[in-house]
């Protein structure tokens, strides 16, 4: 694909995904409060003011989870069913809504939450339906995790257009974990058959993010009931020193060539392997462990593209585009804590990164399957012109004793074999030059071709010698037919010239080698006779 059109396809697929990111619900609000941090144990007993219920105010969550609560006060003008969701992430490991009335009555108490076994009752979201009359309300959440991606802010949207609004992210959601799931078995099985380092860490990496998107986007909650909220941190863990070693293979970094480069690649694999021990260590610094070792294999591999492109590697340069897309999009996604859109978190543009970065990628293995293919073809080629040389003779344009000898094999048992010796070369050679005598057997080479068509084939074996295959094993026909090559030469210039030949069928002879002796020995019984008939011819004459 050419660059040109690459990046206008880049350029349009962002468009519509900025699109869609800040396409903010019309109805949709955020519920913006107070938020306090609460002790590990403590519970709910019935408060309806948080602020005296001597729990620590934080200015947001932390990250790094804990146990928290927020407390904001919301008014309904319409009353209707409304949908109470998060937005920013969907990484919360455990999530409760309680909703209390003017009067501080509960009229709603709602949880969840990817280490939850509740049901959500829309798909992919941590969305909760409630029906609110008009009137004052405030909301309590609290939210249990042993971390976040971002921030997660309760809001509030009416139901008809919320459930329009997640309908685009959830598709992105499928599509792009499909895609995953597709090229990791692809890449997988490539790296299987080829013996692929490349291959192999790419898949390795492409599964890591399938199934840390899968899990922090409730997929695998939902459909396969995994509540195991570490699928969103352990596998990037591994994914991240997979990437890097993909793009030494894929870019060629070998100590021998690439010294710095490849050195550097060590040292951020052993530091991965470093923060792999610590993230098992401090479980809930495990997802912002994460963050740093995306940095890292984004950063070199940004920095190897621009080193090997600059070499002038074309793969390199394709990479590059891919890896330059994936930096700018992944930085943003590792950096940001929140967003203006409701429906779209922080989760969907790290998957849309690492979508946009596969894609191209699979556009640069089909570049290089695309290269290998012309080569392939071009080497065939080029054998196959060097096989056509080696069993063609250079003067005559027929085929030569080599393409003879593959002839014999495949001629069947009623076939034949004529050999041809030309009478009256040497004669052309010793009074007009060897030029003549040239001319003398390409025109006898030309006339005889024509004159067998299909049915036979003629051979130069070398000097004055020809010979002639034929499937049908039609000796007579063969000698009529090189009878009237004969005469033909000698109408153009070549009056002095003859052939003598002898013939032989395939199924007189034990072997090849006897099947050319055969014809040979009769060739020149042949070329004998013809001696002696111009010897009494001229002996005649003379009396």
């Amino acid at each position: 694909m050419p660059p040109r059109l690459t990046f206008r396809m880049i350029a349009c697929v962002i468009t519509c995904f900025m699109a869609w990111s800040c396409a903010c619900l019309a109805d949709a609000r955020e519920l913006a409060g107070f938020w306090y941090q609460a002790p590990e144990a403590w519970d709910y007993q019935g408060q309806t003011n948080l602020a005296a219920a001597g729990l620590k105010p934080v200015a947001k969550v932390t990250l790094t989870g804990g146990h928290f609560w927020q407390q904001a006060d919301f008014d309904i003008n319409t009353s209707g069913r409304h949908v109470l969701d998060f937005k920013n992430t969907s990484v919360i490991g455990h999530f409760r809504h309680i909703i209390l009335d003017a009067q501080g009555r509960p009229v709603a108490d709602v949880q969840g939450g990817i280490q939850s076994s509740e049901e959500n009752p829309f798909f992919l979201r941590h969305g909760r339906e409630i029906d609110l009359p008009a009137g004052h309300y405030r909301l309590l959440t609290e939210l249990n995790s042993p971390f976040f991606l971002a921030d997660p802010q309760p809001y509030l949207d009416t139901l008809d257009t919320y459930r329009q609004a997640i309908k685009p992210r959830n598709a992105l959601t499928l599509l792009c974990l499909g895609m995953f799931l597709g090229l990791m078995i692809y890449y997988a099985a490539l790296a299987i058959a080829r013996w692929e380092l490349s291959a192999a860490m790419y898949s390795v990496f492409i599964l890591g993010n399938l199934l840390y998107n899968g899990t922090a986007l409730l997929v695998f909650p939902e459909l396969f009931g995994m509540h195991w909220i570490y699928l969103v941190s352990v596998p990037i863990l591994f994914s991240n020193g997979a990437y890097i070693l993909f793009v030494m293979s894929l870019l060629e970094v070998r100590h021998d060539t690439h010294p710095r480069l490849h050195t550097v690649g060590l040292v951020l694999l052993t530091m991965l392997g470093g923060l792999i021990l610590l993230a098992a260590i401090m479980p809930n610094w495990s997802l912002e462990i994460d963050r740093y070792g995306v940095g890292l294999f984004l950063i070199y591999g940004l920095v190897t593209g621009c080193v090997r492109s600059r070499e002038g590697s074309v793969t390199a340069r394709f990479y590059l585009c891919a890896i330059g897309t994936f930096f700018v999009l992944g930085i943003k996604s590792i950096s940001a804590s929140s967003l203006n859109s409701f429906d779209l978190y922080i989760e969907h543009m790290g998957l849309f990164a690492v979508a946009i970065e596969v894609m191209l990628l699979a556009l640069l293995l089909s570049y290089q399957f695309a290269q290998l293919s012309r080569e392939k073809d071009n080497a065939l080629k080029r054998m196959e012109h060097s096989n056509l040389v080696a069993r063609t003779d250079a003067l005559t344009g027929l085929p030569n004793r080599v393409a003879l000898d593959m002839a014999l094999e495949n001629l069947p048992p009623n076939g034949s074999l004529t050999f041809i010796d030309i009478d009256g070369l040497k004669y052309y050679n010793d009074q007009f030059g060897h030029e003549r005598g040239d001319e003398l057997l390409q025109v006898f080479a030309k006339y005889l071709s024509e004159r067998l068509g299909i049915r036979a084939q003629a051979h130069r074996l070398g000097g004055d010698e020809f010979a002639i295959t034929c499937e049908y094993g039609d000796v007579l026909w063969v000698e009529q037919e090189l009878a009237q090559a004969v005469e033909a030469m000698r109408a153009n210039g070549f009056g002095f010239a003859g052939a003598s030949s002898g013939s032989a069928y395939v199924h007189e002879a034990e072997c090849k080698g006897k099947l050319q002796h055969m014809a040979d020995c009769r060739m020149y019984e042949n070329k004998r006779f013809h001696k002696r008939s111009r010897n009494d011819d001229q002996e005649l004459k003379e009396l």
